[in-house]
C-alpha cells in the first residue's frame, strides 16, 4: 500500500478547522478529544513526539473506523497498552508502585478516561521515559486488533531504494518467508534450507541454494518439527543488523560448517527486481513471474503473454506468484478478468454481514487459454484474492504450497497528530465463495513443496507439475 504524507500546515489547517466545525464527512470520525481520524491528504510534516493526546486520537479512529469497532471490545485494546507500558518500564529497571491497571466497566469513553488519569500520573514520574512509553503502548494497542493488515507507521523509514530480499542484507532468501519470520511461525516446515543466493555476505561465505541452516546464533530453528524464535534473527526490523552466526549443512556432500555473516547492502541483479518477467517453455507455454501487483502489473503481464504468442499458438499460460506478498485489488481484477468474465472476485463485509461484491472488469480481453498457478506461503495479500479467485471460479489450477493467510482486507490509512499514520481495514475480505482466507490461506490444488534436494539440484517440482497438466 503506497501512502501519501500531509504538509505541516495542511495538518495545522486540518485540526483548526476541525473543532469547530460540523460532524466531518463521510470518510472521517471525530475522536473524544475533537481532532478528526481523515484519511491523509498532501505530504505530512515532519514527525513529532507521539503523546498520550495522540494515542487518544489512535483508540477512538480504531473504534470509530475499523472493521469490527463498532462490535469490538475496548477493554481488549487498553489491557494490551498498558501491558505494554509495564513491560516498557521493567524493561529499563523503573517499575513503579502504582502502575496497575484501572478498572475498565466496558464503558468506552470512561475506560480511556481511567486509562488516560493513570497513564498521565506514571509517566509524569519517569518523563525521560515518556515517548518510549508512548511508542510502546500505541504499538501494542494497534497490535491488540490482531490484524494482519492493521499498522502503525512511525519511526525511522527504509530509504526508497532499500531493497533487502531476506531482511538481513545477506544475499540469501530461505524457506521461510519475512511475513511468516515476523508473525505465525507455527506455519514453517522443516528443514530451514537456502533457496536462493542473491550475493552479498552469503555468496562470499559459499553458501549455495540447497544448503541447511542447522542452527542460527547456536539455536535451533526447529525443535520437535516446531518452528523456534531463532528464524527470526534472519528477519530484523530496519534498520537493525546485526552479524548472524549460521550452522550449515551441504547434503550433497555430508559436509557441516560454520559461517558468521556480516549483513550489509549489495548489489542485487536489477533483472531479478523486475517486477513482471516472461519466457516461453517447451515452445508452447507462456511463463510468467509476477512479484507484486504493482500499479500498472497486469497490463504488463498481458503483454507479456501478448509478445511470447506472435508467431505461434500457445497451450497455456504459467503465472508464478510464489513470493507475491503486495499490491492492489485493481490489479487482481484486472488480470483475474482476463481468464473469466461475469463472476464475482471477492467480497468485502463489514461486520455485521452486509458485504461489496468485486467484479471481473468485462473490457479485459479473454486470454481463452488454460492456466496453472504457481504459489507457497510468500503469496500474500492481493496474491491471496488472485489465488482465490482463481480457484473458486475455476479457472485454473493451483500448484505448489498453501499461501500465506494474511488478507484480513484492504487497509486504510488514516494521519494522526503526530504526522505518523494508522493503517487498517474498514471492511473484511472473503473469497468468491464467501469464504475466509485470512489466517487460513488459499489450499493449492496440487500439493508440490520445494526440498532442498531439488534446490540443490537447481530442479523446480512445481514448475514442472504446472507443465504436466497444460499438456494432458
Amino acid at each position: 500500500m503506497t501512502v501519501a504524507r500531509i504538509a505541516a500546515a495542511g495538518l495545522a489547517l486540518l485540526l483548526a478547522t476541525a473543532c469547530t466545525a460540523p460532524p466531518p464527512p463521510r470518510g472521517q470520525s471525530s475522536t473524544a478529544a475533537g481532532t478528526v481520524c481523515a484519511p491523509p491528504h498532501g505530504t505530512p510534516g515532519a514527525e513529532t513526539p507521539t503523546t498520550i493526546d495522540v494515542i487518544e486520537q489512535a483508540y477512538f479512529c480504531i473504534l470509530g473506523n475499523y472493521y469490527s469497532g463498532a462490535t469490538l471490545d475496548a477493554r481488549s485494546l487498553l489491557t494490551a497498552g498498558f501491558t505494554a507500558l509495564t513491560q516498557e518500564l521493567d524493561h529499563h529497571g523503573r517499575d513503579l508502585p502504582g502502575a496497575t491497571m484501572p478498572a475498565l466497566t466496558g464503558d468506552r469513553k470512561a475506560d480511556w478516561a481511567a486509562f488516560e488519569t493513570v497513564y498521565r500520573k506514571i509517566t509524569d514520574q519517569v518523563p525521560d521515559l515518556r515517548d518510549k512509553l508512548a511508542i510502546a503502548t500505541l504499538e501494542a494497542i494497534v497490535a491488540g486488533l490482531g490484524d494482519d493488515h492493521a499498522d502503525w507507521i512511525h519511526g525511522v523509514k527504509q530509504p526508497p531504494d532499500y531493497y533487502d530480499g531476506d531482511g538481513y542484507g545477506l544475499g540469501l532468501e530461505a524457506n521461510v518467508d519475512a511475513s511468516q519470520a515476523d508473525g505465525d511461525l507455527g506455519v514453517a516446515v522443516p528443514p530451514l534450507f537456502v533457496t536462493t543466493v542473491l550475493g552479498g555476505a552469503a555468496r562470499a561465505a559459499g553458501l549455495r541454494p540447497g544448503d541447511i541452516i542447522e542452527s542460527i546464533n547456536e539455536s535451533a530453528p526447529f525443535i520437535d518439527d516446531r518452528a523456534t524464535p531463532a528464524i527470526t534473527a534472519l528477519y530484523p526490523q530496519y534498520p537493525e543488523a546485526r552479524q548472524v552466526r549460521l550452522r550449515l549443512l551441504r547434503k550433497g556432500t555430508g559436509r557441516r560448517w560454520s559461517v558468521t555473516l556480516q549483513p550489509g547492502l549489495f548489489q542485487r541483479d536489477l533483472a531479478a527486481l523486475q517486477v513482471v518477467r516472461s519466457k516461453l517453455l517447451d515452445d508452447d507455454i507462456a511463463y510468467v513471474r509476477l512479484t507484486a501487483f504493482a500499479p500498472d502489473s497486469a497490463d504488463r503481464v498481458l503483454r507479456a503473454i501478448s509478445q511470447l504468442r506472435k508467431g505461434r499458438t500457445l497451450s497455456g499460460v504459467v503465472l508464478d506468484l510464489r513470493g507475491n506478498s503486495d499490491g492492489g485489488l485493481t490489479e487482481v481484477t484486472r488480470l483475474v478478468s482476463a481468464f473469466v468474465h461475469g463472476k464475482v472476485t471477492a467480497y468485502h463485509c463489514t461486520v455485521d454481514g452486509t458485504c461489496a461484491a468485486s467484479r471481473t472488469d468485462d473490457t479485459v480481453g479473454l486470454l481463452n487459454l488454460p492456466l496453472t498457478v504457481l504459489t507457497d506461503r510468500g503469496c500474500a495479500s492481493a496474491c491471496e484474492q488472485f489465488g482465490s479467485a482463481v480457484k473458486d471460479l475455476r479457472i485454473g489450477r493451483l500448484v505448489g504450497t498453501r499461501t500465506a493467510g494474511v488478507v484480513s482486507g484492504p487497509a486504510q490509512a488514516y494521519l494522526l497528530a503526530d504526522n505518523t499514520l494508522l493503517s487498517f481495514p474498514a471492511k473484511h475480505h472473503l473469497g468468491p465463495n464467501r469464504e475466509v482466507i485470512d489466517r487460513i490461506g488459499v489450499p493449492p490444488d496440487h500439493y508440490v513443496p520445494l526440498t532442498p534436494e531439488d534446490t540443490a539440484a537447481g530442479r523446480d517440482p512445481a514448475l514442472a507439475k504446472a507443465l504436466t497438466l497444460l499438456h494432458k
